[in-house]
């Protein structure tokens, strides 16, 4: 099967950079490819949560303190914020319109400057991911719980509140025709409109270590069974960032995960990880890959607040912050338009 793509439109970046990292991208070979036939699986009508779940773990910045964080049903449209420790705070709307910062995860925030969510990027994949279009997240704190499973203890709060139907069709857009976007590190992001004008989602994913993670590439649809299996990979580091968290990471607790353990990251080094991984398939180990694409990639996605998002996203080598710009430049140069019919 072929997966090459044309060049979009370049919109930020050097043209010739973005050929020669597309040169590079081409190269690298799949290492799974899992598409499915016909329908994603998600309903075409609005959906909201029949009822609420709480899910309960270690803060993710403050590991000896406990944080709760509780999905519930909402009228309103869209994922909304709700930090219930605050007094006098408006619930945050889950949009690239209120994202603070995406130096090192991605932090939503709006009015008074305590209003925010940390590394909600895990969280936030649930909504494209599990396709629940208006709930409510209703928050302790704005350090997150973090759990040894990634995100699953998320998708079955989720599965076990119900996802329901509402009264109203489901909205998608896409975009108006293919744009990339070049980082600065040998990386960028294409998004193209979707073929035969199907409401699905495709990611291409790759990504290229100087580790023992090597170089991953990963295909897939996203669909209620492909995103459970992806919300299991947990997030990396090396072991360099590890040993610094260790030695001085209680100084800054604001960049750096406290939290981390064996067991909830996956650390590694030059030639060996430290700890178990997960998702080997042919002798390497792709769980990185995978949280690249359906923890990271799909959250900075589902910033996009106007419809489910429907074509193919092409990504390599990009993180975070190319990510997070790419979203705020489909928006600034009007590249968002509904969905047409065919």
């Amino acid at each position: 099967m072929d997966f090459s793509y044309p060049v979009g439109r370049v919109v930020v970046g050097e043209t010739q950079s973005v050929r020669e990292a597309y040169a590079r991208f081409n190269a690298q070979p799949v290492d799974v490819v899992d598409l499915c036939e016909g329908d994603a699986g998600y309903s075409d009508r609005r959906t909201t949560l029949g009822g609420e779940r709480s899910v309960t773990g270690p803060g993710t910045f403050y590991a000896h303190t406990q944080r709760t964080l509780t999905f519930r049903p909402s009228d309103e449209p869209g994922w909304w914020i709700d930090r219930d420790d605050l007094d006098e705070q408006m619930k945050t709307l889950v949009s690239i319109r209120n994202v603070w910062t995406s130096a090192r995860n991605i932090v939503l925030r709006s009015g008074n400057p305590h209003n925010y969510l940390r590394m909600v990027e895990h969280i936030v994949a649930l909504r494209l991911g599990m396709g629940v279009d208006d709930l409510v997240i209703s928050v302790n704190s704005g350090d997150p719980p973090l759990f040894d499973r990634s995100s699953l203890d998320l998708v079955e709060a989720i599965e076990q509140a119900g996802i329901v139907e509402r009264d109203e069709p489901a909205r998608y857009v896409t975009v108006k025709e293919p744009v990339t976007f070049g980082g600065d590190r040998g990386d960028f992001l294409t998004f193209l409109p979707p073929e035969n004008g199907e409401k699905k989602l495709r990611l291409d994913c790759a990504i290229d270590f100087n580790s023992v993670i090597g170089k991953q590439r990963i295909v897939f649809d996203v669909t209620p069974k492909s995103f459970r299996h992806g919300a299991y990979a947990r997030t990396n580091a090396s072991s360099a960032q590890m040993r610094m968290v260790r030695l001085f990471g209680f100084l800054m607790a604001d960049t750096r995960n406290l939290g981390y353990t064996t067991d909830n990251i996956l650390i590694h080094g030059k030639s060996r990880f430290h700890g178990k991984p997960r998702f080997v398939q042919n002798g390497k180990a792709l769980e990185p890959a995978w949280h690249r694409a359906t923890l990271d990639l799909l959250a900075a996605i589902a910033l996009i607040d106007t419809g489910r998002f429907v074509g193919r996203v092409v990504s390599y080598r990009a993180g975070h912050t190319l990510d997070v710009r790419a979203i705020g430049l489909l928006y600034l140069h009007d590249l968002i338009c509904p969905l047409k019919s065919v």
